[in-house]
């Protein structure tokens, strides 16, 4: 059978699916189940005789959210909120793991602009992080503490205040992807930019290593998940600017919903982050090595694995449940 016989003879049934999917016009978990099965057939079929169709492409990402339905409406009796973490999230991330490496390429682009600014103009760093902070941290180092800024303010406050900044800047992050991209990609040019040209900084200073021991107790965690909320805002960019097989309105419906889930997902890393800058960075000068080393890799290991690790064994998961059927 030709392509175009086979999409003819398919194509109300795929749009029907597609309804049930994201137009929740199916409440029977048995009805859905059937089409479910029906359309991996149609996905084997098109794998099998078109394997460089675009059909593949539409009939894989329709069965990946239709098994996200049909396990969602078997588990509504379990724990919601474990579900969301748990299958919810990794399975979006991983959906849109491109987007998740672009915000990666993008993001250490501009530190890499950042660091090499610093480098070859000197009034740089001045420009990016002002006049009295770059005073301040030159007196810190001639006293023997680079780090010595996160000790201002009380443990709490500077906890609350630090996590609300961020949330804040996470959000916005998000919400001014909706001009295709480009506020998201604003974002990341500011943050990018600073982070390389305070650690340049640092090391121009000659201590970038008591810099690194310090800042990235809790700058781990809360650059990554700046990252992970920059592809966020790409994702409800890219539902605007491509829609693919969707109409407008229902892609950036799909942008806007997907995005929100992978935003509040950083969330508590986030606050994380907060409490380590608040509670922990503060005592970095005085702390051994390997305990300071220690939380850094914690950190970045646990965010590096729920967002880049965990979305394929779960996904390789779901082919093991598709060979099943």
């Amino acid at each position: 059978m030709r392509e175009v016989a086979f999409i003819k003879q398919n194509k109300e049934k795929w749009l029907n699916f597609e309804k049930a999917i994201f137009g929740k016009t199916l409440k029977n978990p048995d009805e859905l189940a059937s089409l479910y099965i029906q359309l991996v057939n149609d996905l084997s079929y098109a794998q099998t005789y078109y394997p460089k169709s675009k059909t593949i492409l539409y009939l894989n990402n329709l069965a990946a959210k239709a098994f996200q339905k049909i396990y969602k409406t078997k588990r509504e009796d379990t724990n919601r909120f474990v579900h969301f973490w748990k299958v919810e999230v990794p399975l979006i991330v991983y959906e849109y793991r491109r987007y998740v490496y672009y915000a990666f390429a993008i993001f250490l682009s501009f530190v890499a602009i950042g660091a090499l600014s610093a480098a070859h103009d000197d009034s740089f760093v001045r420009l990016i992080l002002g006049d009295s902070y770059v005073n301040m941290s030159l007196e810190n180092i001639k006293d023997g503490d680079p780090v010595a800024v996160y000790k201002s303010g009380s443990n709490w406050g500077s906890f609350i205040g630090i996590t609300l900044n961020n949330l804040y800047v996470g959000i916005c992050s998000f919400i001014f992807g909706v001009i295709g991209g480009l506020g998201t990609a604003y974002y990341m040019l500011v943050n990018g930019i600073m982070v390389g040209a305070f650690q340049y900084f640092f090391y121009q200073e000659g201590v970038l290593w008591e810099s690194v021991r310090g800042i990235w107790i809790h700058g781990s965690m809360e650059i990554f998940a700046i990252v992970i909320e920059g592809a966020a805002g790409l994702i409800l960019g890219a539902s605007i600017l491509f829609p693919k097989t969707y109409s407008r309105m229902i892609s950036f419906k799909m942008g806007v919903k997907n995005g929100v889930k992978i935003l509040i997902s950083t969330f508590p890393f986030t606050i994380a982050a907060g409490f380590l800058e608040g509670y922990v960075t503060r005592y970095s000068n005085t702390m051994p090595n390997w305990l300071s080393v220690g939380i850094i890799l914690f950190t970045l290991s646990l965010i590096s694995y729920y967002y880049l690790i965990y979305p394929f064994i779960l996904n390789k998961k779901i082919k093991k449940t598709y060979a099943t059927i």
